[in-house]
């Protein structure tokens, strides 16, 4: 069975955005160290557009095939023009306001996300499928997450867009996740990876 990954980018305080659900401002830490670690671990994670800046067209992905995000996050890639803008992954955007997708690459789904997530996890392959965000779809896919990988910045919030939102979709209080690995980086970032104990 494939994996689910909330491979994820949140403040010292567990938020992924400010109150207005913005978080351009983590982009600051993409330094050189940085920026190598994302190019070589998780190049797939990379939009199209920053890959063609970074020269990474033609490299092949690491870790994920496909990417899952909300309406929310994919908006970014919407006002940035670009409306494929994971187009090296199957793209996947959970929404109720879309009617049809703005692009060819990029499939709604409407009705029933989790049990798109589970169909997607039970397909044979190598590679996993990469939630990308938002928190509301993060607390809706929670119970299906089977690994966390949070690119902790040094910055504290306060208040803002929790890591996972709503919660709609937990059947338990309570999920333990199991550190496998731990990167620190000279600009601050901690790079933590979790296994969800089952």
């Amino acid at each position: 069975m494939r994996k689910l990954t909330y491979f994820v980018a949140a403040s010292i305080d567990g938020f992924i955005g400010d109150e207005s659900g913005d978080g351009t401002m983590f982009m600051r830490f993409l330094d050189d160290e940085f920026l190598t670690f994302l190019k070589e671990e998780y190049p797939e994670t990379i939009s199209s557009e920053g890959r063609k800046m970074l020269g990474l067209d033609g490299v092949g992905n690491a870790k994920y095939d496909t990417v899952i995000q909300g309406r929310g996050s994919y908006q970014v890639g919407i006002d940035a023009g670009l409306l494929s803008p994971y187009g090296h992954l199957r793209e996947y955007v959970a929404t109720r306001s879309l009617d049809e997708s703005p692009h060819p690459n990029v499939e709604l789904i409407r009705d029933d996300v989790v049990g798109k997530v589970r169909e997607l996890k039970a397909e044979s392959g190598e590679l996993g499928i990469w939630l990308c965000g938002g928190a509301q779809l993060a607390g809706l896919l929670a119970d299906e997450v089977d690994e966390l990988v949070v690119k902790t910045y040094p910055l504290v919030f306060g208040a803002g867009l929790p890591m996972f939102g709503g919660g709609a979709g937990r059947k338990d209080d309570l999920a333990q996740f199991g550190l496998v690995e731990n990167r620190t980086f000279g600009n601050g970032v901690i790079v933590r990876r979790y296994s969800r104990k089952r």
